[in-house]
């Protein structure tokens, strides 16, 4: 008590700590994250104590065998990945105030509202004297781009082995997509109507051959070449569309395929191509905060 006034104690939360906390949560497993870390596993239970202790609420709760966030839990998660996020901001900016050069980044549009304002915000803050390039397209065009090396870095779909420049990013789930207040249904005789992007596409091959492989006759509704008016022209109910969740707009919505008497559809790659082997340091940033919001958007994914 100072002058008759109760003066409450600030809590100055570890960033050490919180990323053991968040690294556990993304992996699915503090074991796995002592082993990531380089950390006893009675080290990161000493972490996960010292972290409730200052955050004065319990952050997990008992679930069948294993642990689940409270709702305090769930705050502190949010938070944390703020602060990290900040933090490794910070530092990258001290260590490379004189990153200079050029990158030149390939995206679908699947990935420009997601990522660019976020990604490219956060890289151009610290590193202003990089010059960035952003070219929206096709996976088949940027795949060629990239190959020719008229792109450093492209992430895109593919539903093959990726090639000797690109990594798998990830697999995931191709869903079935239509208007949010809708109830699609397969009606016996009548061609299911599909919204789909021009050819070639490949997710486009992939939804006709299931239908095609399940019996279902289809036709083309309504074609274009911009994701946009794809995601609008679904939505005004002109037909079904098949993308993934990523990028979803509010009026649309995964549609359960056995509910409606659709074909399951198979999960697509993402993978991350590189135009040179040995890429400057300027490309090697991009791609770690690229990777990093691309995983973070899949687990927001994966919980939903």
């Amino acid at each position: 008590m100072k002058n008759g006034m109760v003066v409450m104690r600030q809590i100055s939360f570890d960033l050490d700590v919180l990323r053991t906390f968040t690294t556990g949560i993304d992996l699915g497993s503090y074991a796995k994250a002592a082993d990531r870390l380089g950390r006893s596993t009675s080290a990161v239970s000493a972490q996960l104590k010292k972290l409730e202790e200052q955050a004065g609420a319990p952050i997990f709760r008992k679930a069948g065998r294993g642990l689940a966030l409270t709702a305090a839990g769930e705050i502190l998660l949010g938070y944390a990945r703020r602060l990290l996020d900040l933090n490794d901001e910070t530092a990258s900016a001290v260590r490379g105030v004189e990153l200079e050069g050029e990158v030149r980044l390939g995206l679908q549009e699947d990935f420009g509202e997601a990522l660019l304002a976020d990604v490219l915000g956060r890289f151009m803050r610290a590193h202003p004297k990089v010059r960035v390039e952003v070219c929206v397209a096709r996976s088949t065009d940027l795949r060629e781009r990239v190959t020719l090396g008229r792109i450093d870095l492209a992430l895109l779909w593919e539903s093959g082995t990726p090639a000797l420049n690109a990594q798998r990013v990830d697999d995931l789930p191709l869903c079935w997509i239509g208007p949010a207040q809708d109830v699609a249904q397969v009606q016996a005789g009548v061609p299911l109507p599909l919204v789909l992007l021009d050819a070639p596409c490949m997710l486009r091959d992939i939804a006709s051959n299931a239908l095609d492989g399940a019996g279902i006759a289809w036709r083309h509704a309504f074609t274009s070449a911009s994701l946009a008016a794809l995601w609008a022209a679904s939505a005004a109910g002109l037909g079904l569309t098949v993308r993934t969740p990523i990028g979803l707009p509010a009026s649309l919505r995964i549609i359960e395929p056995q509910a409606a008497g659709l074909p399951a559809l198979p999960p697509i790659g993402l993978s991350l191509y590189r135009a040179h082997t040995m890429p400057g340091p300027a490309v090697n940033r991009l791609e770690e905060l690229l990777l990093q919001a691309v995983h973070e958007t899949i687990r927001r994914i994966a919980a939903a």
